[in-house]
């Protein structure tokens, strides 16, 4: 087959093939994102089946993970039985962990079977893919990247002695497309697909970076291009020369009507009896929350129109991270704040290059296209600090250079082993013994030196379509500029303005992490926040912008002053950039900052209870932490994220979330017309939902979906992590990020649970725009709960089949949330 028909053929079936497979990023911009989100067209229990057929792996919690929920008090009784009941299944649940402890089948080593020879398949191919998709790690990269990989891999691993007649992929047909066919064309047909698919499934690590690659693209894309069809067309000529089975399902029955549970067919609906459990879970921990947001709503409808005390001592916007939640919290406590919650890439869908970095990075979802290229450049104004910069860090890129020169050359490796092992000796036992020491001399340091944000300010202002560095408009355009902060302040739904508003956006610290990415800003691609928030405070500090929107209906008085910070969630510093600020606020900025210690103080010590380590000496604990690089859990990051809440921060402002909640600030009496709630379901929701997922799925089964240990992993190629010294790689999270023990998991594995402050018929109207959402809700990979303002602050559920709104006259019963959904 070599037509151009049957080329288009194959290119359809990977095309249909790769809908399953997940999509995996490099781990320099680790982005949560959920491992089976290929399935998500399907029912959760039939996803996971499906799933477990082509990769194996556990779907929902073992039973000790049940029985210790159940024991806790986390699992409201009356609610399992009701749950349990409604599945067809007996309402007393001590039997039921009895039967999963027993059946259990286990986790990762319920993965499908893998032959010797596909085994060596996987090896090998592995092995030329991390050789080929390095990103800048090899002293002496892979030859021929730059004619693809397919090419690239003809013409060198024909010299691989450990593929069979290897020196006859030379001979194999010069088009990818081709190759696949000549493999496939004496299989039938309607097999292809499902062949495809299990091949892209066997390294879903690899596969997953490959079809990243080839669908966002980015400059080492560019510079070594690789496709699907590219990288299934070198498997499967390795499968014929190990002598592989090229169809190793085709005797499988029919995935779809598999399912995990044991129990499944004494169920009258075929959910698994794991499913029952933990959908009971996850409305127990949602009724709370309800409740909390219901309750709090009522109150604040009794006293709406009460006089208020008058301007907040100053206003700070956080990412919507759970994170957050803990810091915003302590604030709060220390003074007269209003927190905001918003996507923490406010709202600028942008590629970002820093000062002195040797490549840009988009700064936004990757559900979000990025719009423009900001640049850090020298403002003009403080040319001593940047002088003072370039300096230090020339030396130190001078220094780094004849070191690795030094160490790299043959002939003066074991002699500058012998000069310099003292002062390396005596380094290392500085960072192993006194990680505390390490940090106060880096602070230190730090303090005597300009940061970038001294003497750069971003590239905001239009400098045309192309400005010879991006295929970016560099900057934005004035209208722009109005339009992304009236979306700020309208989604938010702000009404006034303190003297200071500051826009927060948040970073990690870790030492020797590869996973330190995945620790930064989600809604940033994983990438720190702060030039995002640089951004909208230059964008709200401009007075023309001002002016525009002072037409659109935003009040915003002449002494209101903008700035951006950036909030370190290892630590808890809050690093203010305020060098514009004027002098007449000098008195609102020394409160701020003497407010931010305090709250600094208190969320360090719950985070530091909640990782074993004495709160009194919180900020010290984190500070060690974060400098240590013997250090596995620097911080918990986003584990035990499990809710959602989007509304007004009084709502939840009196309540302790424990850090478990993402909060989006939204008032339904200023969305009219919905365009604020349409914008964070298209946005916020879908990325909130990719982190519960991988956390999910990486906690319940940590070998199939997580990463494994930190202890035992082996970076790879600047993109990933191997377990060994080879193999695929590893797709999700640590288990140092999710695990408090062995067998003792942090992060309770509850898949999100939404809950909106607004009339329930806006929702159902914002849900007919968003046929992704309605699925996820209808599949269970999330659920959604409106608490409705208007009508007495009841609650109605998006819950499987899709359902009117009741009347406005209807009341529903407390404990039975009614269904919403869009109308059909």
């Amino acid at each position: 087959m070599s037509t151009e028909n049957d080329d288009r053929d194959v290119r359809e079936h990977v095309a249909r093939a790769a809908e399953t497979l997940g999509t995996n990023w490099p781990l320099h911009s680790f982005v949560t994102a959920n491992p089976l989100s290929g399935f998500e067209d399907r029912p959760f229990h039939e996803a996971v089946a499906r799933a477990a057929t082509l990769r194996g792996g556990r779907a929902y919690p073992d039973p000790e993970t049940f029985r210790e929920a159940w024991e806790r008090g986390d699992i409201d009784p009356e609610t399992l039985r009701d749950e349990l009941a409604a599945h067809g299944y007996d309402a007393d649940p001590e039997p039921h962990l009895q039967r999963l402890s027993a059946t259990d089948a286990g986790g990762s080593d319920a993965r499908p079977t893998r032959d010797e020879a596909t085994a060596r398949v996987d090896r090998v191919l592995a092995k030329w893919l991390s050789a080929f998709l390095d990103e800048g790690e090899a002293s002496w990269p892979m030859p021929n990247r730059e004619t693809g990989f397919y090419d690239a891999f003809r013409a060198v691993a024909r010299h691989d002695s450990e593929i069979p007649d290897a020196g006859a992929l030379a001979e194999a047909p010069a088009d990818p497309a081709a190759a696949v066919a000549s493999v496939l064309d004496d299989h039938p047909r309607e097999r292809w697909t499902p062949v495809l698919e299990t091949h892209l499934n066997a390294l879903p690590g690899w596969g997953g970076l490959v079809k990243y690659r080839a669908e966002r693209g980015d400059e080492w894309q560019d510079a070594c291009p690789i496709t699907l069809v590219g990288y299934l067309a070198a498997r499967l000529l390795l499968v014929e020369r190990f002598d592989a089975p090229l169809d190793p399902l085709a005797d499988e029955t029919d995935a779809d009507a598999n399912t995990v549970g044991r129990d499944a067919a004494n169920a009258n609906d075929s959910v698994p009896l794991e499913e029952a459990w933990l959908r009971a879970w996850e409305a127990s921990y949602r009724d709370e929350v309800v409740d909390a947001v219901a309750d709090a709503g009522a109150a604040r409808a009794e006293t709406d129109g009460d006089d208020t005390d008058g301007r907040a001592d100053a206003q700070l916007v956080f990412c919507i991270d759970t994170r957050s939640e803990v810091f915003r919290r302590h604030l709060e406590a220390a003074g007269d704040y209003e927190t905001h919650g918003y996507a923490g890439f406010f709202g600028v869908p942008m590629r970002h290059e820093g000062y002195d970095a040797e490549a840009s990075a988009d700064a936004c979802p990757p559900i979000v296209e990025t719009e423009h290229y900001v640049r850090d450049r020298s403002d003009g104004r403080h040319e001593h600090e940047r002088a003072a910069y370039d300096r230090w860090t020339g030396r130190l890129l001078a220094g780094e250079k004849v070191l690795k020169a030094v160490k790299s050359n043959a002939a003066t490796a074991f002699s500058f082993v012998e000069s310099a092992g003292s002062a390396y000796g005596a380094a290392l036992a500085a960072r192993t013994l006194l990680p505390e020491r390490v940090h106060d001399l880096r602070d230190a340091l730090d303090a005597r030196l300009p940061s970038v944000p001294d003497f750069c300010a971003p590239s905001v202002d239009y400098a045309g379509e192309h400005a010879g560095v991006s295929d970016l408009p560099v900057g934005l355009t004035f209208e722009e500029k109005v339009e992304y902060a009236a979306a700020a302040f309208e989604t938010m739904g702000w009404d006034s303005f303190a003297r200071l508003v500051v826009f927060t956006g948040h970073a990690s610290e870790t030492a020797n992490n590869p996973f330190d990415a995945s620790l930064d800003c989600g809604a940033c691609a994983g990438q720190p926040g702060g030039p995002n928030a640089r951004v909208l405070a230059a964008i709200c500090d401009d007075d023309a912008v001002i002016d525009a929107l002072h037409a659109r209906g935003h009040d915003i008085p002449e002494d209101t002053v903008f700035l951006a910070a950036e909030h370190n969630t290892t630590t808890d510093e809050v690093t203010l950039y305020d060098g514009d600020v004027p002098e007449s606020h000098a008195d609102d900025l020394e409160r701020l900052r003497a407010d931010l210690d305090v709250a600094r103080a208190g969320a360090t010590a719950e985070r530091a209870e909640a990782m074993d380590a004495d709160p009194e000496r919180g900020v010290r604990e984190t500070e060690r932490r974060a400098a240590d690089w013997a250090e596995t859990r620097p911080e918990w990051g986003l584990a035990g994220n499990a809710s959602f809440v989007i509304g007004p921060r009084d709502l939840t402002a009196d309540v302790d979330l424990d850090g478990r909640a993402f909060l989006h600030s939204y008032d339904w009496r200023r969305d009219e017309d919905g365009d604020a709630l349409d914008a964070i379901f298209a946005g916020p929701v879908i990325v909130t939902q990719w982190i519960n997922a991988q956390y999910y799925c990486s906690t319940v089964d940590n070998a199939a979906y997580g990463s494994g240990s930190k202890v035992t992993h082996n970076p790879v190629g600047n993109v990933g992590v191997y377990q060994g010294n080879g193999g695929d790689l590893m797709t999700g999270l640590p288990l140092q990020s999710l695990m408090a023990a062995d067998d003792d998991p942090h992060h309770q594995p509850l898949r999100l649970s939404v809950v909106v402050h607004a009339p329930v018929e806006r929702v159902r109207d914002v849900l007919a725009d968003h046929d992704h959402l309605r699925t996820l809700c209808e599949n269970g990979w999330l659920s959604l709960t409106v608490v409705d303002p208007t009508r007495d602050h009841d609650a109605y559920e998006c819950d499987g089949p899709a359902a009117d709104a009741p009347e406005q006259e209807a009341t529903p019963e407390p404990e039975r949330a009614a269904p919403v959904a869009a109308d059909d």
